[in-house]
């Protein structure tokens, strides 16, 4: 069989574009992490993707213009309109897959009850394709578990021996800007004094560090290229940065079938919002690049400006897997980069281990004490 172009894969917002039968038996064949082919798990039949590149892959990664997007003037064949579902637990817009239905939030696990609805939005250009296995990811998360202080014994067994892990792309957001910031702070260089003090009845000199302070202002300049920010409200900010970082040099050109097989979530972060998380990771740069700039010892700063001139975006999505656990009454998610294994959850707690370590603590206390009284 040919390999599986471009051409042969439905068009964007298109259901049927998650679904590829297999030729051999017709069963739904499903990418292969790590490769560059289709699987299809019944008969084991293998198909090729024809990965674009070159001029394709050069246009999927062409950056669009963020005041023309903010206007709502973006070209048509950058806009898509797909089936999503929304979750009220946690927020997330769950792409419909082949099957047009989906029972569960694979970011919760709470039932999806409302019905699905047409989300037109800007289509995704690129994807980074999931690298590691569910077999891989779950052994990550479960060595992650087993390296955690006070978390409960039975846990890492019951996520080992538990429920699926689900694929999904999560959509992001990259952003690139030209920033120019105009600052006013002080600059704080230290300098040493002589000083006679009186110390237990006797004077003594003493070398004391003290701090001349004075106005300043200046400007710094900066380019920024893929600031990288998660367009889901799905998943807690603390648990996707701890994701990173991503090997964005690896993205290729956006085919479904790269998402046989997986869930894909829309985004529920617009690309204006998206925008001003960016400007807070840029200014977090930029007020280093400040400092630098201040010199000295010490440096404050009372005041900038910046211009942001020439922002360009992509919206791309990133692999992870991703499992929500109940255990005991309590509930745990963990993500796993689909890249490179690295691993965020939930912390889960024993009150049994936090117990007993206080106990150990208390008793070791008391040892302490009684033999520093009795010897001194």
């Amino acid at each position: 069989m040919p390999p599986v172009t471009a051409k042969d894969q439905a068009a964007p917002g298109e259901i049927e574009k998650h679904r590829f039968p297999c030729p051999a038996c017709g069963s739904d064949m499903r990418f292969r992490p790590g490769g560059m082919e289709l699987l299809c798990d019944h008969c084991g039949h293998e198909e090729a993707i024809e990965a674009p590149g070159g001029a394709q892959l050069a246009e999927a990664l062409r950056e669009l213009d963020f005041a023309e997007a903010a206007r709502g003037g973006l070209p048509e064949a950058q806009m898509e309109t797909t089936r999503t579902v929304h979750c009220d637990s946690c927020g997330a817009n769950v792409e419909l897959g082949e099957a047009g239905t989906a029972r569960e939030c694979p970011f919760c696990g709470s039932p999806l009850v409302a019905g699905a609805a047409a989300h037109r939005h800007v289509r995704p250009s690129a994807v980074l394709p999931f690298k590691i296995t569910e077999e891989a990811a779950r052994q990550h998360m479960t060595d992650w578990l087993g390296g955690l202080w006070f978390a409960p014994n039975g846990l890492r067994d019951y996520a080992r021996k538990g429920r699926r892990m689900q694929g999904i792309y999560v959509p992001y957001w990259t952003f690139d800007a030209a920033t120019a910031t105009r600052y006013s702070g002080q600059r704080g260089d230290d300098y040493w004094t002589t000083e006679r003090r009186v110390r237990n009845g006797k004077t003594e000199t003493v070398r004391v560090r003290k701090t001349r302070w004075r106005s300043v202002s200046g400007h710094v300049s900066r380019a920024f290229d893929d600031v990288l920010v998660v367009a889901s409200r799905s998943l807690p900010v603390e648990h996707t940065d701890a994701l990173e970082p991503w090997d964005l040099g690896a993205l290729r050109t956006y085919l479904p079938a790269y998402l046989a097989g997986f869930r894909a979530e829309g985004y529920s972060v617009p690309v204006e919002e998206g925008f001003g998380v960016a400007k807070g990771k840029m200014e977090t740069v930029i007020r280093g690049d400040i400092r630098r700039d201040i010199g000295g010892d010490h440096q404050r700063i009372s005041g900038l400006s910046t211009e942001h001139r020439q922002v360009t975006f992509k919206h791309i999505l990133l692999p992870v897997w991703l499992a929500a656990y109940k255990f005991r009454g309590e509930s745990f998610r963990f993500v796993v980069n689909g890249r490179t294994g690295e691993v965020k959850g939930e912390r889960p707690w024993s009150k049994w281990k936090i117990a007993f370590a206080v106990l150990v603590a208390a008793i070791l206390a008391g040892v302490f004490a009684y033999f520093y009284g009795m010897y001194g």
